[in-house]
């Protein structure tokens, strides 16, 4: 032990007591440090001084989870959490969650349309389409005269495969994500990492600043990314890729996980508004799409099933939550949404699917428990949306609801615009709810456009399924349920928003199929979704208290201690946070 003035070795445990009565509590320099050593060796001492320094950081660090994991369902209204729920395994994910992490019972959407791309966005940028540009999965662009996709970039090429799907990027997206202000709190040292089947459920969650993102191309089978992120797969995607992991799940097939008559909340496996990809009904043999459509796989369970294995993949090979560094890995499960649309949300397919998730998600913390460590990560769970009920099912009920085959509304609304005002196409778009007219056209020929917007708005609400139909200039004094026209102004980007509104009757859908259901407007069971919180940070119990959508990014920046998002118009919900 070296020799220090004061210091008596038979004491060995004061001298860390000594150290700091000697360097911390007095007056402090260099010089001074050297003239309180007699033969102390100096490199010992600059060791244990680093030490000591180090321990201190560790002391006064900001204390945040190593992970956050975000999980978007894609088409799960809340009503799921409860409709399944003594079906929910004891051990699965959603029993989990609700009864050991905090649930908000009513969490809402505050905008329209109520769509994919939106929900994604809006979830982690705490904004909504008006100010974040996310008006739709795609939006008729004025300036370039064309129908544009949410992520689409043309200066990017695809990297992992030889097709177009991956030339997207988030430059549509014009603020920041909570996943971006977290890189920015850390000097970028925090790992961001997004993973869905769509590439719109991958990228704008993950947002600008990412290290990466990643989507399915359904052309090959393969999971793929843009050059906008890197530009070449990480050894472990292509090791992922190398399992070929489609071509084993069709070899499996689609049985129901129980018996076929234990599922009491669904309608008969056969009903004619269902769409039939894979054949009748149960069981469903999927081998004769093996090595040839890859795309079948996303309207089965075994769509969230590669999801799991990818974002597992992607934890280990990034080597998320491993350090005191919070990172973060968004998930969106897409499979939910092909289901819905596909077979409706009362069917079989759709209760089969929940149960198959639950069990999937339960497994899922357990490996977060396992590579991350128990109570060192936070989960949050939510939806970018809900869905209608299919029209027909309602019908055999004897319940509101039907189908508005708005592309047939639109050809006759064209057709008699030609014989009103002899101009062609005059309608160029009826994207989200909204109608696009052509005002470079209309204006060469002088039209008064006043009179032709009413005659349209007339002839809209002559339709069987329309409710509404006005001028989005006159939004803000037609008579309209203040909450609806909030949503509406919420969603309105008016560089990429129409002239005319229409809202369909509660209970009707934009009919693009005789089959299925869909999604997009203010109603409930569009716009209530489920929202859960777990693990690090995060209290136990419920809230029935309103909460929206737009709340979520500002509960993670106040758990992280971190900026809002640029766009955030929500606010912390205080009851989840410890």
């Amino acid at each position: 032990m070296p020799q220090i003035k004061g210091y008596k070795p038979q004491y060995p445990w004061k001298f860390i007591g000594y150290i700091h009565e000697m360097v911390i509590r007095q007056p402090f320099s260099k010089a001074y440090f050297y003239q309180k050593l007699s033969s102390m060796n100096r490199l010992f001492l600059s060791v244990f001084f680093s030490l000591l320094f180090i321990t201190g950081q560790a002391q006064s660090a900001i204390k945040r989870p190593r992970l956050v994991v975000g999980i978007v369902m894609d088409q799960m209204r809340w009503d799921y959490l409860y409709r399944y729920y003594d079906r929910y395994s004891e051990t699965g994910g959603f029993k989990r969650l609700l009864n050991q992490g905090f649930t908000c019972e009513n969490t809402l959407i505050p905008y329209a349309p109520t769509i994919t791309a939106c929900g994604h966005s809006s979830i982690y940028t705490g904004s909504v389409p008006a100010i974040n540009g996310i008006s739709g999965n795609s939006w008729w662009d004025k300036e370039q005269m064309r129908t544009v996709y949410c992520t689409e970039d043309k200066s990017v090429s695809t990297v992992g495969s030889t097709s177009a799907l991956g030339k997207m990027s988030p430059r549509n997206l014009l603020v920041t994500t909570i996943c971006d202000e977290l890189r920015l709190a850390t000097n970028f040292r925090s790992k961001v990492v997004g993973v869905a089947i769509k590439d719109r459920g991958g990228i704008l969650p993950a947002g600008h600043s990412a290290n990466g993102a990643y989507w399915y191309d359904n052309t090959n089978g393969l999971w793929i990314t843009s050059s906008f992120y890197m530009n070449e797969l990480p050894a472990w995607v292509n090791s992922f890729n190398d399992r070929k992991i489609v071509d084993g799940y069709y070899e499996k097939g689609w049985n129901t996980l129980f018996p076929l008559a234990t599922y009491k909340q669904s309608t008969a496996d056969d009903k004619a508004w269902e769409a039939k990809p894979f054949g009748a009904a149960f069981p469903y043999d999927m081998k004769k799409f093996s090595g040839k459509d890859y795309g079948k796989i996303s309207s089965t369970p075994m769509g969230n099933s590669m999801t799991f294995e990818f974002a597992k993949a992607a934890l280990t090979g990034e080597q998320l939550g491993s350090d005191e560094i919070t990172d973060f890995l968004t998930v969106s499960f897409s499979s939910p949404d092909y289901i819905g649309h596909t077979f409706g949300p009362n069917s079989v397919e759709a209760e089969d699917g929940f149960l198959r998730l639950d069990q999937e998600l339960g497994a899922f913390l357990n490996f977060l428990d396992t590579k991350v460590g128990k109570g060192q990560y936070t989960v949050f769970l939510s939806a970018d949306h809900g869905a209608a009920h299919v029209p027909e099912f309602m019908q055999e009920n004897r319940l509101p609801g039907g189908r508005a085959y708005t592309s047939k509304i639109m050809d006759g609304l064209n057709k008699g615009l030609k014989e009103k005002y002899g101009l062609s196409s005059v309608i160029v778009s009826d994207d989200n709810y909204q109608i696009h007219l052509n005002h470079g056209k209309l204006d060469s020929a002088k039209v008064n456009k006043p009179e032709l917007v009413q005659w349209v708005i007339d002839q809209l609400m002559k339709e069987a399924g329309i409710d509404r139909a006005f001028a989005m200039s006159d939004l803000n004094t037609t008579p309209l349920p203040e909450r609806i026209r909030m949503m509406i102004n919420n969603g309105y980007y008016p560089r990429r928003n129409g002239d005319i509104q229409f809202i369909l009757k509660p209970g009707y859908i934009d009919a693009y199929s005789s089959t299925g259901t869909t999604h997009g407007l203010w109603n409930p069971y569009d716009a209530h979704i489920p929202l859960l919180w777990y693990g690090w940070g995060i209290r136990q119990g419920k809230s029935n208290r309103e909460t929206f959508m737009t709340d979520i990014a500002p509960t993670l920046a106040a758990l992280l201690r971190i900026q809002m998002p640029s766009g955030s118009v929500g606010a912390p919900i205080q009851e989840v946070l410890k």
